[in-house]
């Protein structure tokens, strides 16, 4: 007697969270599936209840969770999808992250500190995710918290493509705003043609949060548009105050390039007023009306999820997608 056995195929099961449902769509679409339905809700104490629709056993089950304010409910959301999955008995979990939360708080500066993006990685381990993917962590080492394969993507190839396509390369200057992103610059520098290269070195008090004391230009950014880059931008204090040095420096026109528009208040008001000539972030975070501004352009992250996610399942090189260089 021969069983008929069912064919054991893969099958790819995105999953969103409530942060940034918008995101969610736009890479299911990019990917040709839909968002698996799910009941999400808030009970009056405020703790998460979240079960799926359908049936997820053996499924290579994809949680797409943004992480935008209120940060920690949608961690917690994040990690109860994902206990959801591991007991629902998917085959493998990857969490999806496109905004690391609590990245910048890496290492300890001082005794008595926490390494909160360690807990993090911690959390989603116990929890039951098997992988992670990310876009432009704070620190690479990051990536080594967590005890799984991470995939660290990076969205200055769309970025600097969009640069190119709107600014050209001549008299470019590209810019760090302080002398910890050098490196990540001079990738930049690399993807732009071989521009050259300045850096805002400033102070920061250790004990204020969100406040630097900016001092002056290292680097020759005289006459040329200056592409400022970072990889978060969060009050804006200290992008504003970098292109108010190089304007004072005799920069022509300033283009920030950030990845994460976090845009707490005031950022909104600091980025319009600021002089750049334009702002360009993409959408890893949701940005409402109210952090929109006239000289603003989102561009979407959608299509680099959706590629990266297309090679984890089928088991190809996330490496690739990055011309061997991630």
């Amino acid at each position: 007697m021969t069983a008929n056995w069912i064919d054991n195929q893969k099958n790819l099961m995105l999953f969103s969270g409530r942060a940034h449902p918008e995101l969610a769509e736009q890479v299911a679409k990019e990917l040709d599936v839909r968002v698996t339905p799910q009941t999400a809700r808030d009970f009056a104490n405020g703790e998460i209840f979240v079960r799926f629709e359908e049936s997820v056993r053996g499924s290579d089950a994809f949680v797409l969770q943004s992480h935008p304010a209120p940060l920690n409910t949608w961690v917690m959301e994040q990690l109860i999808m994902i206990d959801a999955l591991k007991r629902g008995s998917a085959k493998r979990i990857t969490a999806i992250l496109p905004f690391y939360p609590y990245a910048r708080q890496d290492k300890k500066h001082r005794g008595r500190e926490p390494i909160s993006a360690r807990l993090i990685a911690d959390l989603l381990k116990t929890a039951g995710a098997d992988r992670i993917i990310t876009v432009d962590l704070h620190t690479d080492q990051i990536q080594g918290f967590f005890d799984g394969p991470v995939d660290h993507m990076h969205a200055q190839g769309q970025l600097a493509e969009y640069i190119r396509g709107n600014y050209g390369t001549e008299n470019i200057a590209v810019v760090s705003p302080d002398s910890g992103r050098v490196r990540v610059a001079e990738k930049w520098a690399d993807t732009l043609g071989g521009a050259p290269l300045a850096f805002i070195h400033k102070t920061r008090d250790p004990l204020v949060p969100n406040q630097v004391k900016s001092n002056r230009v290292v680097g020759d950014v005289e006459g040329h548009t200056c592409i400022l880059i970072d990889d978060m931008i969060d009050t804006g204090g200290t992008i504003a105050g970098a292109v108010k040095i190089l304007k004072e420096a005799g920069a022509g026109d300033v283009i920030i390039a950030a990845t994460h528009g976090v845009l707490s208040d005031p950022a909104a008001e600091r980025l319009a007023a600021c002089g750049a000539k334009e702002v360009i972030v993409t959408n890893t975070l949701p940005i409402d009306e109210s952090k929109k501004f006239p000289t603003l352009t989102v561009l979407s992250i959608a299509p680099l999820l959706a590629r990266t996610i297309k090679e984890v399942f089928e088991n190809g090189s996330v490496t690739s997608l990055f011309n061997g260089n991630a």
